[in-house]
């Protein structure tokens, strides 16, 4: 699948065409090399490091998704692997989510 396709499944991306814009410009690694092209293919196992608002989050593609259905589903597709990274305040605090 490709990767903007994939950001918008799993509801990391708003739209599509803001997943192929950011994707174009550089903001995602897919497994720690930087990608810029919107058609570069995911797979199940697959790292990704996705900025967010608080900072980055590093993900594991469990299940690649069928559709884009509601927000329970896609957080089924994946797992984050970096907990620090995804809960600044926690780590900031040396709270153990």
């Amino acid at each position: 699948m490709r990767i903007d396709k994939l950001l918008w499944f799993l509801r990391l991306a708003p739209s599509r065409t803001m997943a192929h814009d950011w994707v174009a410009e550089g903001h995602f690694r897919l497994n720690g090399r930087r990608i810029e092209k919107p058609s570069a293919a995911v797979a199940v196992g697959d790292v990704l490091i996705v900025p967010a608002r608080s900072g980055v989050r590093v993900i594991e593609l469990i299940a690649v998704p069928a559709r884009r259905g509601p927000a329970p589903e896609a957080l089924a597709c994946y797992r984050t692997l970096d907990e620090r990274a995804a809960n600044p305040i926690a780590a900031e605090n040396n709270i153990k989510p």
